[in-house]
Parts: structure tokens; sequence; C-alpha cells
């Protein structure tokens, strides 16, 4: 029995005809990435909840607001470790806005295709990071911040 081999993206089978590479996954490898995000959202939610019950305090029903209090670096902590709080809560709801993004991909079936190259993010990179949008190669090709020589970094003062 002959296999089918690989020609540059395309599939020769034994027949002679040729089919056109995978474009997109299939409903089963979608459905497997759908409960990966169902996953990993449940556990975001959950995360935000916390961090938001950390830096709110409407819950509390006691007299830590009403004592006076004379401890200036503890106080000056508490903000610090609210305002702290209040960051990560607001890339936590960044990360579960993306995971849902990903979750109507799936619906539109175009899930997993880099939205770049349009070619297919390898299975293994959705597994962990199942929100990406960019193939590898499309994210180490993404520029990042100008870099400036030091002679354009001094000041004229």
């Amino acid at each position: 029995m002959k296999k089918a081999a690989n020609v540059k993206g395309k599939v020769k089978k034994e027949e002679g005809t040729v089919e056109k590479a995978k474009n997109r996954y299939s409903d089963e490898e979608l459905e497997e990435f759908r409960q990966i995000i169902l996953n990993k959202l449940e556990k975001a939610h959950n995360d935000l909840k916390l961090l938001t019950e950390s830096y709110t305090t409407g819950n509390d029903h006691d007299t830590n607001d009403t004592s006076p209090t004379f401890k200036v670096l503890e106080e000056g902590y508490q903000v610090f470790s609210k305002e702290e709080n209040s960051k990560f809560a607001a890339r936590q709801s960044k990360f579960i806005k993306a995971l849902e993004n990903a979750l109507i991909r799936i619906e539109n079936k175009s899930y997993g295709i880099c939205r770049v190259t349009g070619k297919l993010i390898p299975k293994d990179r959705l597994r962990i990071v199942p929100h990406a949008t960019l193939s590898i190669e499309a994210k180490r090709n993404q520029t990042s911040a100008p870099v400036y020589p030091p002679s354009q970094l001094t000041s004229n003062f």
C-alpha cells in the first residue's frame, strides 16, 4: 500500500490527485480547544473575583475604617497593595476578554489561524496559549519598540 507524501504544503495521494494542505482545525480539534478555554475561563473568573475582593473594601463591616490609626507605613503599604491588585485585576480582565474572543473564533471556525501569515498555529502552542492569534513565526517578526542609538538618548540640557 502506498503512503501519502508531503510536497511543499500539498499532500500527494495514491491516485496522483493533489489535495490542499489543511487550512483549519477539525470540529473535534476545535472542541478540544473549546474545553481548554472554558477551563481557563473558569479559573480566570475565580482569580478576578479574588483580586477584586482584595482591593475593594465594600464588604468590610468592622471597625478598620473608623478607628484612628497612626501607622503611616502600614497604610502606605495597604494602598500600594490595593493599587497592585487593581492592576492585576485589569490584566486579568483583558485575559478573560482574549479567551472569550477565542471562543468566538471557535464558533466561526477561524480559531487557530494566524492573523498575519494565514497558516495554522501549531496545536502545542494553542494548548499552552489558547488565546493566541499569532504563530511563533509572526510573533518573532512582530516589531517591538524602536531601538535608538545611544547618541539620540542623551539630553541637550
